[in-house]
């Protein structure tokens, strides 16, 4: 028997002085309030299960933070940035160990390699795969 898709509810959390005040979308008449993000979920969860009458693991729970335009767009550059700070750190990576595979091509020792590179020589063996010469 295949099991039954447990509902989900919306716990929309709203920043209220140093709390967040939570209200759930689908049912009106819930809210509950928490003091940092991270008990959002749990505290709207304790409420629609009282409010239901039913247990708090019958039904999934997603959290949507409210925040204001210019505080969620500077969120959105930091992760972009972040983002965009990683793919160039594995293009680096990708290009550092070409460059060192090269060099070790040359016969050059790992702390030559470094040297060049402006990296230490346990990080060209790192990029080399061993810990070779």
């Amino acid at each position: 028997m295949v099991g039954a898709l447990k509902p989900t509810y919306t716990a929309v959390a709203e920043q209220s002085g140093r709390w967040w005040a939570i209200t759930v979308s689908e049912l009106l008449g819930v809210f509950s309030q928490a003091k940092r993000l991270d008990r959002v979920e749990a505290m709207a969860r304790d409420a629609i299960a009282v409010y239901l009458g039913v247990p708090a693991e019958s039904f999934e729970i997603v959290v949507r933070e409210v925040l204001d335009a210019s505080t969620a767009r500077a969120i959105d550059e930091a992760i972009a940035s972040r983002e965009a700070a990683a793919a160039s750190q594995r293009v680096a990576t990708a290009k550092s160990r070409e460059a060192a595979l090269a060099l070790r091509r040359r016969g050059l020792p790992q702390r030559d390699i470094g040297r060049l590179l402006k990296v230490s020589h346990q990080r060209v063996a790192q990029l080399l795969g061993s810990t070779g010469r």
